[in-house]
């Protein structure tokens, strides 16, 4: 049982640095809007965002930090009071891990790097703790994206409403490592592991009655 905890405290400590280290890396190489095609398929695409995963924005900067940060301590919380228990499979550790690893990259931006970096007008690109001070206090920093994949795209028929003679592309949104393991995580816990999904008392019950 405790190789299951380490399992899962390595894979969200993994996750974190690899983020980190890829965001840490775009955000000092690469101007704001920055494009380097590695495929026709996937593009490197630096673009910052206040809100969500793949850009979404809901309500305010800092109750969204906030609520980020409560939202992994309760993950960790209630990794801990589970991964001993053998009716739990340690897939659903695995899915829990990846979740809780991608918030805690993005709370990483959020909470950090308005304060140790700053953000300088394309061609510029950013320098780490500047001498200057920071483009955000704590807690307000901006969430660092990069991965696109135009897989392919088309143009709507004229005659279309709405929609008509515009270009559509999929898959458009910019996402970074730290959403790509929160989206697997959540795919994987859906289609596998739904039934799992219960608080620490009721999968004690169903480990007692096992």
């Amino acid at each position: 049982m405790r190789s299951r905890g380490l399992i899962a405290a390595c894979i969200i400590a993994i996750v974190i640095i690899i983020d980190q280290i890829l965001k840490f890396w775009v955000k000092t190489n690469f101007y704001l809007g920055e494009d380097m095609e590695i495929f026709p398929w996937f593009h490197l695409l630096f673009i910052e965002n206040n809100g969500m995963a793949f850009g979404m924005t809901i309500g305010s900067k800092l109750l969204l930090t906030l609520f980020r940060l409560t939202a992994i301590s309760f993950l960790i919380w209630y990794i801990v009071k589970i991964y001993r228990l053998r009716t739990v499979p340690t897939g659903y550790l695995v899915c829990l891990a990846l979740i809780t690893a991608g918030a805690a990259g993005n709370i990483f931006d959020c909470v950090f790097y308005g304060v140790i970096f700053n953000n300088p007008m394309p061609p510029q690109t950013a320098t780490l703790f500047p001498a200057a001070g920071g483009y955000a206090p704590w807690l307000m920093g901006k969430v660092v994206d990069m991965l696109y994949f135009p897989l392919f795209s088309f143009e709507w028929p004229a005659w279309m409403p709405v929609v008509g003679g515009e270009e559509f592309i999929f898959f458009h949104p910019v996402f970074n490592f730290a959403d790509a393991a929160i989206s697997v995580g959540i795919f994987i816990l859906i289609i596998f592991y739904h039934n799992y999904i219960q608080s620490p008392s009721a999968l004690a019950a169903a480990h007692t009655r096992s």
